[in-house]
């Protein structure tokens, strides 16, 4: 019987996306922000005082984080994952050509899966999320870093400005995120234990708004919206674009700011063994004995 559920909404041309990361390596890529990530997550992962047999790096764009946890004792065999083979080519482990919305691992054979900067480019997270959570062994992590909130929100607001000025309209030009709270809602919709969302913030700053533009071409990282304009940019709309981003989002020293939102995310696979929070009425300690208090009715004033 065909299914009647509805399929998510195409936010993202995925073709164009791999044709934007394949242009950023031929570029030589820009691995700042890639790297950053991938040290914050390896720390997080230390953290985790156990070992993980068979590990996934799901989608992400650079060799930051696998190389990071390869020198990490906890991490048995790593396994990279990439819609595009020049990506992972380098890999000495093993490799699988694979789209991140489409996992090609069997139910309960994964110990770990983590991945750096990737999933916001998925139209449909909620299903990808649910494919993670499965291919994970009972009592197995995923951990992931995502682009989110107000990531770029200087180069939105500049490029609606310029486009409303010189062509009467604006179009979208910049992807939009999603913030914590709903990342780490995703996660619990996905049947993820002990979910844990958290943000960091990361100002970069440019010399000029227009080096922030080549850094996001070498990120693969360019406007790949389904509902993008299809005409070219009009010169006079870029440079307006430029002109709105040094007025308003530049330094004392001339140098302009660029807001990056990093979700990192993390979720077990659920275990009997994992704690879970106690039903309602379940605590044995009353809360007055514990702050040292004498419990009243509603209502009830306090002796003077």
């Amino acid at each position: 019987m065909p299914s009647t559920m509805p399929s998510a909404p195409a936010i993202f041309d995925r073709r164009l996306l791999r044709a934007r990361r394949q242009r950023a390596q031929a570029l030589g890529p820009a691995t700042f922000l890639a790297e950053r990530v991938a040290a914050d997550m390896a720390e997080r992962l230390a953290a985790v005082l156990r070992r993980f047999e068979v590990a996934v790096d799901l989608g992400s764009p650079t060799a930051a984080l696998r190389q990071r946890l390869a020198e990490s004792a906890a991490i048995g065999t790593m396994i990279a994952v990439s819609p595009l083979l020049d990506e992972i080519a380098a890999h000495a482990g093993p490799k699988v050509t694979a789209d991140e919305e489409l996992l090609p691992f069997a139910p309960g054979r994964l110990d770990l899966v983590v991945s750096a900067l990737a999933l916001q480019w998925v139209n449909d997270l909620p299903g990808a999320l649910v494919q993670v959570r499965r291919a994970l062994k009972p009592d197995g992590l995923f951990l992931a870093a995502l682009l989110g909130g107000d990531t770029l929100c200087e180069l939105r607001h500049s490029f609606a400005s310029a486009e409303a000025e010189v062509e009467g309209g604006a179009s979208p030009r910049v992807a939009p995120f999603a913030d914590v709270r709903e990342l780490g809602a995703l996660l619990q919709r996905a049947g993820f234990a002990l979910p844990v969302a958290d943000v960091e913030r990361l100002t970069v700053r440019y010399p000029a708004p227009i080096a922030l533009l080549h850094d996001l071409r070498r990120m693969g990282g360019t406007n790949a919206l389904i509902e993008r304009r299809r005409a070219p940019l009009k010169r006079a709309t870029l440079m307006r674009v430029m002109t709105i981003y040094a007025e308003k989002f530049a330094d004392a020293d001339g140098k302009v700011r660029a807001t990056f939102d990093i979700v990192f995310l993390s979720g077990w696979a659920p275990h009997g063994s994992q704690q879970r929070p106690l039903t309602p009425g379940a605590a044995r300690t009353r809360l007055a004995d514990a702050l040292g208090t004498t419990e009243r009715s509603a209502g009830e004033k306090a002796p003077r």
